[in-house]
């Protein structure tokens, strides 16, 4: 799914105990832990000590993960865990049955002036055979390729044009979002209204919601 360069392999094995042993985490998190994955391994690092590119501003490394499963779904809360015991930047390649698909987080630091770092929403890809679906790394630093794989990876639902920031394209995603779920509620509310004055003002609503989800 990403081929790169042998200067950035690892292939370090990581014990997926080392994610939930002397944690404080939930029952039903370390469940997901033990019966999910059948193995983590570390494949590769991407950084400019490791490859030819220039350092972020935000993103220092990338860092490969690949993730044997024991059936085709993983808790995402899974990802989370991870995710806040690695303070980097984080590409999951999930494995199943012959199959991968690629998760990464949008990601965006915790608060002003910190190193630390929130994990905002996840992206992933459809299951594909890994040569199906080839993701690149495109860009001269670290903030680039960071957020040119966010874009593949999230394909349509990141649409964009290509002068804004992945944080303004993230914003408007999520709005349209929200009125996608409000006008899935009010149309669902009209269809079901029997006063036909009523029926029109949930039909008025969902028009101007319409009007506003075409702006974004």
């Amino acid at each position: 799914m990403l081929e790169l360069p042998k200067s950035t392999e690892l292939n370090k094995r990581i014990p997926k105990q080392k994610f939930y042993e002397n944690l404080q985490i939930s029952p039903a998190l370390r469940k997901c832990f033990v019966e999910q994955i059948h193995s983590i391994i570390w494949k590769n690092k991407i950084a400019p000590a490791t490859i030819n590119l220039a350092a972020g501003h935000y993103v220092d490394e990338l860092q490969v993960f690949s993730i044997q499963l024991n059936s085709d779904a993983l808790d995402e809360s899974v990802l989370k865990q991870i995710d806040r015991d690695i303070p980097y930047h984080i590409l999951f390649i999930l494995e199943y049955n012959g199959k991968e698909q690629a998760w990464i987080g949008y990601k965006e630091e915790a608060e002003s002036g910190t190193s630390s770092f929130k994990v905002n929403r996840y992206y992933h890809t459809d299951w594909t055979y890994p040569e199906e679906h080839l993701l690149k790394l495109d860009g001269l630093d670290m903030d680039a390729v960071y957020e040119n794989l966010v874009r593949q990876i999230a394909g349509d639902m990141l649409e964009s044009d290509n002068a804004e920031t992945l944080h303004t394209s993230y914003e408007r995603s999520v709005q349209r979002e929200k009125l996608l779920k409000q006008i899935a509620a009010l149309e669902k509310k009209a269809w079901s209204e029997k006063q036909p004055r009523r029926k029109m003002e949930l039909l008025q609503q969902i028009h101007l919601l319409k009007n506003e989800l075409m702006e974004i």
